[in-house]
């Protein structure tokens, strides 16, 4: 896929409008879908004990896949890097698996997403030289292989450098300070009107794809990256247009690090119960969450469960 254009591909249902499901509309209002009650999880809107918050950096590339432990990611950001492919950042906090991979580095733009979860965990292979310092200064607990050797494993059985793997619990264990999680702006609750039956959703990046198709049986959208299905799937996928800008980094090949920003507003899509949902999206400060609006103003409810974000590139 050539240029910086992005195509979104709906397919409409052929089928009755499926109906939406969640919370019960009240927990709309409140941060994470009742964000105030320690047994739910401001991140999904399920039952969950409150727990520290850990991100880490996933590789997308073909000789990456499958990956191991991305289902139980409570928010899974999907980003642009050099050459227009995708990279991944697993949040994980109602649930650790055993083993999550295969790990990459970090870009500087992970620094402002990150922010609005306070000081969270980060799991990540390293960075270049020069962003070492941004590293260093954030306000997160950075560890990568060099400060928490234990934590991470090599598969024999993959090919460098997509065989790095990262126990998370050890990874926590070495950041007993890390943030636990707290409401960043999403909303829960029975889905708003003016939804379109949608059963397939794409989204192409430069040198990248994804396909959410809509499961009634399961209840949620399943992901396929470039063609390749997988077993990952969100309750609900937002589609978060971006500016995409070049950064001051580049890769050992020359090409420019993109920069996404995820500080301003914007328009979104927001796919939910089998139907996708025109919104906007405002995220004032780094250390603000991003509010998700219906184009009359009122928040924008997600489907209880995990919560794909697509930084698309904006058109024009």
């Amino acid at each position: 896929m050539a240029g910086n254009i992005r195509t979104f591909a709906v397919v409409l249902a052929l089928g009755a409008l499926v109906t939406g499901c969640g919370n019960d509309g009240d927990n709309g209002d409140r941060g994470g879908g009742s964000a105030d009650r320690a047994d739910v999880s401001p991140f999904t809107g399920e039952e969950a004990e409150s727990g520290p918050v850990l991100a880490v950096k996933i590789d997308n590339s073909p000789d990456a896949r499958p990956h191991t432990g991305l289902d139980q990611a409570d928010i899974v950001y999907v980003e642009q890097v050099e050459g227009g492919s995708s990279r991944l950042m697993a949040v994980f906090s109602s649930h650790l698996p055993d083993l999550t991979g295969p790990v990459r580095s970090a870009r500087e733009s992970d620094l402002e997403l990150l922010r609005q979860f306070g000081e969270p965990a980060l799991a990540y292979s390293g960075v270049q030289t020069k962003l070492k310092p941004l590293i260093a200064d954030a306000p997160l607990f950075a560890e990568s292989p060099d400060a928490v050797p234990d934590a991470y494993v090599r598969d024999d059985a993959r090919e460098a450098p997509y065989n790095l793997y990262v126990k998370p619990q050890q990874v926590l264990d070495a950041a007993p300070d890390a943030s636990e999680a707290s409401d960043i702006g999403f909303r829960f609750g029975d889905a708003p009107g003016g939804g379109e039956p949608t059963e397939r959703y794409d989204v192409s990046f430069p040198a990248a794809g994804f396909s959410f198709t809509w499961s009634a049986d399961e209840k949620r959208w399943m992901v396929a990256m470039d063609g390749t299905a997988t077993d990952v799937g969100a309750a609900t996928v937002v589609v978060q247009e971006v500016t995409i800008r070049q950064s001051q980094y580049h890769d050992v090949l020359g090409n420019f690090t993109p920069y996404t920003e995820t500080v301003g507003s914007g328009d979104a899509t927001v796919l939910r119960d089998g139907q996708a949902f025109p919104a906007e999206w405002e995220r004032s400060g780094e250390e603000d969450g991003t509010e998700f609006t219906t184009p009359d103003g009122d928040p924008m409810r997600f489907a209880p469960g995990p919560v794909w974000v697509v930084l698309a590139e904006k058109s024009g």
